[in-house]
C-alpha cells in the first residue's frame, strides 16, 4: 500500500497521514486546534508538533477558544514554564490572540469553517500530484486567505501556514496520486491544483 512519503519515517507521522491529513473537516472546534499547532511549527517539523500534542492539548485546555482567549499573564507564564509544549513567547501570546480573533471571526460570520470553506466554494480542491516535490508550499488561494487572517488580527499566519492548515483540514487533497488516501479522499471530484493557482479567490477582500 503506498503512503506519500512524508509519512513513512514515524508512526505519529503515518498515524496522522492515514487518519486526518486531507480529511475535510467542518468542526470549529478541529480548526482552531491545527490554527495553533501549525502557528507552533514555524521554523520546526511536524513530527517535533505532532510528539508534542498532546502536551499541548493539555496545556491550552483541550484547545477550547473562549478559554484560552480569556488568558492572562499568569497563563503566558504557566505555558512559558510547561516543558511538554515549545516555549516561544511570540507564538503563545499568538495562540492568545489568535483565539480572540478566531471568536470575531466565526460570530461575525457564523463559523470559522463556514468562512474558510467558501474560499473553496465549498468543496475541496484535489491536488493530483505525482511526486511529493511537485506539492506546493503556498499558493495564490493561502496567499490571499493569510492577507485575509491578518487584517483580522491573526498572529503568525503566513501563507505558508495557512496552506498547511488548508491541506490539514482537507479544503485542499494534496495525497500524491498513487496514495491510497488521494482515492478515498477525492472521490467527489472537484477543482484541480491547476485551476486553483491561476483562479481569482471565490471570496472577496473585507
Amino acid at each position: 500500500m503506498f503512503r506519500c512519503p512524508w509519512s513513512e519515517s514515524h508512526q505519529l507521522l503515518m498515524d496522522y497521514h492515514d487518519k486526518e491529513w486531507g480529511v475535510p473537516t467542518h468542526d470549529d472546534r478541529v480548526h482552531f486546534e491545527f490554527l495553533v499547532l501549525e502557528s507552533f511549527q514555524a521554523g520546526l517539523s511536524w513530527l517535533t508538533v505532532l510528539k508534542k500534542r498532546e502536551n499541548f492539548r493539555r496545556a491550552f485546555e483541550d484547545f477550547d477558544p473562549v478559554r484560552i482567549a480569556r488568558y492572562r499573564d499568569s497563563d503566558l507564564e504557566r505555558l512559558l514554564c510547561d516543558e511538554g509544549i515549545i516555549r516561544n513567547r511570540q507564538k503563545i501570546l499568538a495562540a492568545v490572540r489568535n483565539a480572540r480573533a478566531f471568536l470575531d471571526l466565526a460570530e461575525r460570520e457564523g463559523s470559522f469553517s463556514t468562512w474558510l470553506w467558501d474560499f473553496a466554494d465549498g468543496r475541496p480542491i484535489v491536488g493530483g500530484w505525482d511526486t511529493q516535490e511537485q506539492i506546493p508550499a503556498r499558493t495564490p488561494l493561502s496567499q490571499h486567505v493569510s492577507r485575509e487572517l491578518k487584517s483580522r488580527g491573526f498572529g503568525f499566519m503566513g501563507p505558508v501556514v495557512v496552506y498547511s492548515h488548508m491541506q490539514a483540514v482537507g479544503l485542499v487533497n494534496d495525497h500524491l496520486r498513487d496514495c491510497f488516501r488521494y482515492a478515498e479522499l477525492s472521490s467527489r471530484r472537484t477543482w484541480s491544483s491547476s485551476t486553483e493557482r491561476s483562479s481569482t479567490p471565490a471570496r472577496d477582500s473585507t
